[in-house]
């Protein structure tokens, strides 16, 4: 099962705007995605979950995805958590 571990770019953390904008994203992948941190693997399309992570700014979570695309999910959702969502403007 291919996997990613990536750092979160925003300043905020997996919270809120950064957390909706990768839930939606991970709606969108044509394979089911995890995410994992600290032990704890939840289903990156549930906001409630992803929220429930508590991952901050710095923090390393890892991707995982089985199927025919995963590669190409894991790699648009990695560079969408590397990104830096408080320094963008909202939109």
């Amino acid at each position: 099962m291919p996997e990613r571990t990536v750092t979160i770019g925003s300043r905020s953390g997996l919270h809120a705007r950064p957390a909706t904008a990768f839930v939606r994203a991970a709606t969108e992948q044509a394979v089911p995605v995890t995410v994992s941190r600290e032990g704890r693997t939840v289903d990156a399309r549930s906001l409630l979950s992803v929220l429930a992570l508590g991952a901050g700014h710095g923090d390393s979570v890892t991707l995982a995805a089985e199927g025919e695309g995963a590669e190409e999910a894991l790699d648009a959702l990695a560079a969408l958590l590397t990104r830096d969502h408080d320094a963008e403007p909202a939109g």
